[in-house]
């Protein structure tokens, strides 16, 4: 087989694969592609997607209450100002030292509340849905519903990194391929 024979070969196999990956994991890329885009606007949103941080009265922590004590005033306002209903188990807290402020990440329906560290007056409520959209975009989503313990997710990564590399690779050849073929016709 001459080498013309055997580069147009190889073009055919990295288009049926191209097209293949493409078309069996088209909505997965539709969501992380959608998902990412939002997310990259995240701090950007005027407090819709991601609420802004707000400012405290002091960075001086020796100034600040304790943190069971801040934990109570975002637990309480969590479920005087929201709901009852809500659990109020904590994803994490996020100290912001530089803005005095701490925010109370809750589990449950994605809430936060935001507490002047020094008074522990509430500056602000919110829901964070970057974490939900976070969530999709990597897996989580689909672990956390049937409780899988990060399975699916390390599955749906790796699966999703392969394709988007095997993306590359092909397209790349697909595009330069033909370049090369004209190139060494002409030769």
């Amino acid at each position: 087989m001459g080498k013309r024979k055997k580069q147009a070969k190889v073009l055919r196999i990295f288009r049926k694969v191209h097209r293949t990956t493409g078309a069996l994991l088209f909505i997965f890329f539709f969501f992380i592609s959608v998902s990412g885009l939002i997310l990259g606007w995240k701090k950007n949103s005027n407090g819709y997607i991601l609420p802004k941080t707000q400012q405290g009265t002091t960075a001086e922590l020796k100034e600040w209450l304790p943190i069971d004590s801040l934990h109570s005033i975002a637990c309480n306002t969590l479920h005087n100002k929201v709901s009852p209903e809500l659990s109020l188990e904590i994803d994490r807290i996020d100290l912001r030292k530089e803005k005095g402020s701490m925010k109370f990440i809750f589990v449950d329906s994605f809430y936060e509340v935001q507490l002047d560290g020094a008074t522990g007056n509430v500056l602000s409520i919110g829901q964070r849905k970057s974490d939900f959209l976070e969530n999709v975009h990597d897996g989580s989503i689909v672990d956390d519903y049937f409780g899988t313990d990060g399975y699916i997710k390390l599955v749906y990564t790796t699966v999703m990194g392969v394709s988007l590399l095997i993306f590359t690779i092909t397209g790349f050849w697909l595009w330069y391929g033909p370049k090369r073929m004209r190139k060494a016709s002409k030769a």
